[in-house]
């Protein structure tokens, strides 16, 4: 998939247009993952049940909303840079490297499956490193570091969880 232009004002921040193009892109991935992986992490908070049912059901909330704002600051960012957000499933689903959840696993496939999700997010917040410090994009390097601090630690919690 590549970054659609924006047709509105021209955007003149110090970043060529390609430049702005090829990291709006790799948002546009972030933005897929966060999303999917929030539908997900929203999905276990309704059905998780089992001896750990209250624990695991408020840290889901805590999860879930915490990626809800994310979705906001990442597609804001890719506005900034001049180009769309993506904003359907369809698109999602094209970008995503995140799987939908199918049917409702265990309290302990779906913590295993939310570490899964949040590494993944790490990854791809990762390969979007290159383009915006080519670019000395600030802004964008410093979200990229925000997400992945904050996705390792929620690995490293759900991960405590398995023992």
């Amino acid at each position: 998939m590549q970054a659609i232009r924006n047709e509105t004002a021209p955007v003149n921040i110090g970043i060529d247009e390609k430049q702005r193009g090829e990291i709006a892109l790799g948002l546009s991935r972030l933005l897929a993952d966060t999303y999917t992986l929030y539908l997900k992490t929203h999905n276990y908070h309704w059905n998780v049940t089992g001896p750990m049912f209250q624990t695991l059901h408020l840290m889901f909330e805590t999860q879930y909303t915490e990626l809800a704002e994310a979705v906001d600051i990442i597609a804001e960012r890719i506005r900034a840079l001049g180009f769309p957000a993506p904003g359907t499933y369809a698109e999602f689903a094209e970008l995503s490297a995140i799987s939908e959840a199918k049917g409702v696993p265990s309290a302990e496939e779906m913590i295993k499956s939310l570490v899964e999700g949040q590494e993944t997010v790490v990854r791809t917040a990762r390969t979007v490193f290159p383009a915006a410090e080519g670019a000395h994009d600030e802004p964008t390097a410093d979200l990229l570091t925000q997400r992945m601090q904050i996705h390792e630690k929620t690995a490293w919690m759900l991960r405590s969880l398995l023992g």
